[in-house]
């Protein structure tokens, strides 16, 4: 497999969003890159693929920018490459959520690495002794790819849907330990933020999402592979390609 893929986000102030729009756009082409980057005031969040030489050179570049010095990239590999085309675009969230409160930038809730998680959920419960659950704050379709085993399905169509299935669910996750997740952690980490708003006091995000969890411990509670936005469909815990998932709702 000759094609390195990444996926990478952070929370950082951004200004002149238009004329760093440009100036990636042409770092891209120059590498001859495709995938997509999202740009917004609140960060960035990118999905892209090229060979091996041409992703480091780029993220080389990337990181004499000091907000990205310590971007933290999660990359996987296939034969062929999974994106039509290149995207750089201005939106007003990376990730959409419609709440305009929530800024991870500011303050980011507490995060649990893959290893912790894992023992939780071998236990049942966390250090402490709390139940924990884990809370799968993708969509639908996501989920029925794969997900951790009895994991928290809300069954939401987009994140935008998220706020209003938490005002309804709160009080179940009361007295619980929650762990939120999503692929590659930008979704978790926002809804963990609205949940500490909401009141909810032990809630955690997995550091990384599900691509990291994969990387550090395997498929352990995880059943099915973890869907993501490109023609590869989805990973396995190995981080290998799967061909047989169909498209997502609308695609």
């Amino acid at each position: 497999m000759q094609i390195l893929n990444i996926a990478a986000y952070k929370f950082v102030a951004l200004a002149q969003l238009p004329a760093l729009q440009t100036a990636l756009r042409e770092a891209l082409q120059a590498r001859g890159i495709k995938g997509t980057v999202l740009l917004a005031e609140e960060g960035i969040n990118l999905f892209l693929a090229a060979g091996e030489g041409e992703i480091h050179d780029f993220l080389a570049w990337l990181r004499k920018d000091a907000r990205f010095e310590d971007l933290q990239i999660k990359e996987s590999w296939s034969h062929a490459q999974p994106f039509r085309k290149l995207l750089v675009k201005v939106k007003p969230e990376i990730i959409r959520m419609n709440h305009s409160a929530i800024r991870p930038a500011s303050g980011r809730a507490p995060a649990v690495d893959a290893a912790t998680l894992k023992r939780w959920l071998g236990s049942g419960h966390d250090d402490t002794g709390r139940p924990v659950v884990t809370l799968d704050t993708r969509n639908a379709f996501e989920a029925d790819v794969g997900t951790f085993r009895n994991a928290i399905d809300w069954r939401i169509n987009k994140f935008t849907e998220f706020p209003q299935a938490l005002l309804d669910h709160r009080d179940e996750l009361r007295g619980k330990t929650v762990v939120s997740f999503c692929t590659g952690g930008i979704r978790c980490e926002k809804a963990a933020i609205l949940m500490q708003e909401a009141g909810l006091t032990n809630v955690y995000q997995l550091d990384g999402g599900i691509l990291n969890y994969f990387e550090e411990s395997g498929h352990a509670h995880f059943e099915g592979e973890c869907f993501v936005f490109d023609e590869r469909r989805a990973l396995d815990p190995a981080l290998q390609p799967r061909v047989n998932v169909g498209a997502p709702p609308g695609a």
